[in-house]
């Protein structure tokens, strides 16, 4: 044999290593770390007087703020905090010549008023306002802070602390004085003080000031200094929203306390006794108002829904006056208007006094000719109008009664108010769009259409174009500029990174499943691109948490359920069968849906969704029945851990991020909250589960899964256990992300994908 005959089934190796190894490559499954690679845009705003906007961006857990300024809009990182510490920036302002943005770093407080902070740092957590120039040159901390209210011109930011006004001067010198230094109120007044309204034109501040009983409309005059109330009176006043002159407001009155619900605790004697319905033990407990954001998601301090305090019983219940409040007439909410120079107010609508649609308005928004309301009193939350003229008597619907509009704070007006722009779904539920309509009631204009899904429509001083967040099946979020007329968005923000998998992402299709008891369930559904005829794959059932939530036909706009579909496509990428079930109480398909019966503690019926979609998955064809999964955060959580208690038969592994295990605090076997907790079924649980929480967790206590935890060790049940110590119900650190992938990954590879093997 020759030497070239001796060495050719060596050189074939190396030749076939070298033309495989690129294709062996290219087959690798995308990471999550890749999925993650572009940044993520949030808390989009837009300048009143130049178009100028700016915005939020996470990446690789670095948060920083960002702008944009016509013509180009070019995007330009303002900001240089470039360490993955969990450190959160959230809720930025913009003055309206768009020359500075104000924005917050630090976590949200928990009950004991304790600021997240996940990195242990010795030296504590801090939630504090920041400023920078949006022309450049470095940020500036202007001091503690719960919610930050930016004057229009840029030059002050209000804020509440111990129930009084303070504020902060936005300069990057020594503050001059000890207001100005947010030492000392801005104002210092009788009450809990909260919700400060700065004026279109800065000069002045309007507040309320809640005084238990009763509560007026404060206004601020910064000028001279003062401080006056606008027709105040018995009555419980809230909600202030200027007009555009500056020169009046509109606010919502309700009654005040009748005696009956009078809480106070007095100081004793003949002139100041205790109220009717004060309870000794719950002395104390009323907490603080913040400062809210504008908007007409802002409830001024005061009750929700009219009336609070004691149960009426005894032979007094029925006394006029006594124990419940309204107007003559019967009516107990009303809409007025005050000139701010005199002080003097008069009503321009109420509600009829049998009213069970606009009884629990509790925030009004000044817009053009008319103020702005929601409720929902059919299947659709709706926007109204009410002009202040005070020539209607009923609220004017501005949106149709079909499809979704999530909130209020998914919405804007235009500068001059006289154009409201929102997002539904309407003629396309398992997405969203954005809309237009007047203010004071007309045709609504859709602006956006197809396969995208957009929100948090906000215009441009130009009126020239709406900014607005932006995302498809395969595009993650981004900022798109769409024509005022309508179009397809521009995309300005982010430019895809070459390690973002693109080619390898597919397009979920939506697939309905029918629960047990007849009722029609929306999923999306998730195949690999590379199933061949005949091959049965794993698969696994995502449920998403809330339950007020709705998983859609591309990324999600909020910042966990944008991961979790990219979680879906990277366990897609994986080779699983993924369907994501929107069960019922979930939002996106009508207020019906959304308020099921029995679900929650009162029977958990929407557990019946998750097995019906398990069971789907079990039919088809390209499925391996014995090899079903399941994973979900919080409310998902809790739905796993049902579907591993109760289903074990049919769920072979799930894992768990910060569940609910135990409605309410009841260990009453016949309870039935505790028969629609999953722990009910402990015994029945005999699938692995992998557990994911942290334990400064502000919405699922930590404590669920403490209790859990020996739950399984009492049964012998395989678990594997991923605490975070400090941290929160969505890790707000990268790098514990991508750890917690790895185990999952590994987790269900072992538990799901060689189930059985």
């Amino acid at each position: 044999m020759s030497r070239f005959h001796r060495l050719l089934p060596a050189i074939i190796a190396v030749v076939a290593s070298l033309i495989l190894a690129p294709i062996a490559l290219a087959q690798k499954p995308p990471t999550m770390a890749q999925f993650l690679s572009p940044g993520y845009p949030s808390a989009l705003v837009s300048a009143k007087k130049a178009d100028r906007l700016a915005w939020v961006v996470l990446e690789a857990g670095k948060r920083n703020v960002y702008t944009a300024a016509a013509p180009d809009f070019r995007p330009v990182r303002l900001t240089s905090f470039l360490e993955d510490n969990g450190v959160d920036v959230s809720d930025p302002s913009i003055s309206d010549d768009g020359s500075v943005v104000v924005f917050v770093r630090g976590h949200t407080l928990n009950r004991d008023g304790w600021a997240a902070n996940p990195t242990s740092d010795p030296n504590g957590p801090e939630r504090i306002v920041w400023a920078v120039r949006t022309v450049g040159g470095p940020a500036w901390k202007l001091g503690e802070v719960t919610n930050p209210v930016l004057s229009p011109d840029g030059r002050f930011v209000a804020f509440v602390r111990d129930g009084q006004i303070y504020a902060y001067a936005v300069n990057r010198g020594a503050a001059a004085t000890p207001v100005e230094k947010g030492e000392k109120p801005l104002i210092k007044a009788l009450g809990n003080n909260s919700n400060p309204r700065w004026s279109p034109d800065g000069t002045k501040v309007a507040f309320v000031s809640d005084r238990s009983d009763h509560s007026f409309i404060g206004i601020y005059h910064v000028r001279k200094r003062t401080v006056t109330f606008l027709s105040p009176g018995v009555d419980r006043d809230t909600s202030p929203t200027w007009a555009a002159d500056s020169k009046r407001i509109a606010f919502i009155r309700r009654p005040g306390l009748p005696f009956g619900q009078q809480a106070q605790a007095g100081t004793g004697g003949i002139g100041n006794p205790p109220g009717p319905a004060f309870n000794a033990a719950q002395a104390g407990a009323r907490g603080q108002s913040a400062g809210q954001r504008g908007g007409i998601a802002a409830a001024a301090g005061g009750q929700r829904g009219g009336e609070r305090g004691a149960t009426p019983a005894g032979p007094l219940a029925q006394v006029p006056g006594l124990y419940s409040s309204s107007f003559p007439g019967g009516y107990r909410l009303s809409f007025w208007i005050a000139d701010v120079t005199t002080g003097e107010a008069h009503e321009f609508w109420h509600n009829a006094p049998d009213d069970k649609i606009f009884g629990t308005v509790n925030g009004i928004q000044w817009a053009g000719d008319a103020v702005l309301l929601t409720a929902d009193p059919e299947e659709w939350l709706r926007f109204y109008a009410v002009p202040v003229d005070g020539k209607t008597s009923a609220p004017l619907a501005i949106t149709p009664n079909d499809g979704f509009i999530e909130s209020a704070a998914f919405t804007s007006l235009s500068p001059d108010g006289r154009t409201l722009f929102y997002c539904n779904n309407l003629g396309d539920i398992e997405r969203r769009h954005v809309w237009k309509v007047p203010s004071s009631g007309g045709e609504p204009v859709q602006l956006t259409k197809g396969d995208g899904i957009e929100t948090y429509p906000v215009p441009l001083a130009s009126g020239k174009h709406v900014a607005m967040l932006s995302a498809d099946a395969r595009r993650p979020q981004s900022i798109g500029l769409v024509p005022a007329a309508g179009g397809t968005p521009k995309i300005v923000y982010p430019t895809l990174p070459k390690e973002y998998p693109l080619a390898q992402l597919v397009v979920p299709e939506n697939v309905m499943t029918k629960a047990a008891d007849g009722l029609d369930i929306h999923n999306q559904l998730f195949l690999p691109k590379d199933i061949k005829p005949g091959e049965r794959r794993p698969a696994l059932i995502f449920v998403h948490g809330g339950p007020v939530r709705q998983m859609l036909l591309g990324y999600h706009y909020m910042w966990f359920y944008h991961m979790a579909y990219a979680m879906n496509q990277w366990l897609t990428a994986q080779g699983y069968v993924v369907l994501s079930v929107n069960y019922r109480s979930g939002v996106g398909y009508g207020k019906a849906f959304r308020t099921a019966a029995n679900t929650g503690q009162r029977g958990n019926s929407e557990y019946q969704d998750v097995v019906a979609g398990a069971k789907y998955l079990q039919g088809r064809a390209d499925v391996d029945p014995k090899r079903v999964g399941i994973w979900g955060l919080s409310y998902g959580g809790l739905l796993t851990s049902q579907a591993l208690a109760r289903n074990s038969d049919i769920f072979v592994a799930g894992v768990d991020f910060a569940g609910v295990h135990l409605y309410t605090n009841t260990l009453d076997p016949e309870s039935v909250a505790y028969k629609s907790s999953s722990v009910s079924a402990i015994d029945t649980w005999k699938s692995p589960v992998l557990l994911v929480h942290g334990d400064d967790d502000r919405n699922v206590a930590f404590t669920q899964t403490t209790g859990l935890v020996q739950l399984l060790r009492a049964r012998n049940i395989y678990h594997e256990l991923i605490v975070f110590p400090d941290d929160v119900h969505e890790s707000l650190i990268h790098k514990r992300w991508l750890y917690t992938f790895d185990r999952m990954e590994q987790f269900l590879d072992r538990f799901v994908r060689n189930a059985g093997k």
